[in-house]
């Protein structure tokens, strides 16, 4: 394993702990924060580990998570940001092929598609701005990058999204068991 490798996988495990503690906040806010430097951190962590989709959506998702931090005051709300970083997330997918130069296989393509999918689930829960229906989005986003992955080998985060779905669920227990 390489020095940046080994960086990577530590940094993981950090953004790991960001992203597991997330699910088990109360409040939108609280959640959206955790979510924000586990971002970060993923994002250094997959562009060590040369998952360069990953640490691309990763960036997107912390700017997602600022502009939800500040709903009012960015109106987060508005359609046009859930349909930008939608474009985002294509022109992302679509880079990785063409400008990053990631040969376009059938396995490839679906594997470079699953982020895409992840993410587009985690910011339509944003959008909601209730907790509960980011946990529901979560059994979307969580078994797709999960998949990604365990293609990439990424310990930390194959270990993060196995703990987020068990997050997801004792969160829903905890909060939604209605």
């Amino acid at each position: 394993m390489t020095p940046n490798e080994i960086a990577g996988q530590i940094i993981s495990i950090a953004a790991m702990g960001c992203n597991i503690i997330s699910y088990q906040q109360k409040n939108q806010r609280s959640l959206v924060v955790c979510q924000l430097l586990g971002g970060i951190l993923f994002s250094v962590s997959f562009f060590l580990l040369g998952a360069t989709i990953g640490g691309l959506l990763n960036l997107v998702a912390a700017v997602r998570a600022i502009i939800f931090l500040f709903p009012k005051r960015l109106n987060a709300s508005h359609p046009a940001w859930l349909v930008g970083f939608f474009v985002l997330y294509v022109v992302f997918y679509v880079l990785t092929f063409t400008l990053f130069g990631k040969a376009a296989t059938p396995v490839s393509l679906a594997i470079e598609l699953l982020p895409v999918i992840g993410m587009t689930a985690l910011s339509v829960g944003f959008m909601l701005a209730d907790s509960r229906k980011v946990r529901l989005l979560g059994l979307i986003s969580s078994p797709a990058w999960l998949i990604y992955n365990i293609y990439y080998l990424s310990t930390g985060a194959i270990i993060c999204e196995v703990l987020s779905l068990v997050s997801i669920f004792v969160g829903m227990l905890r909060h939604d068991k209605r």
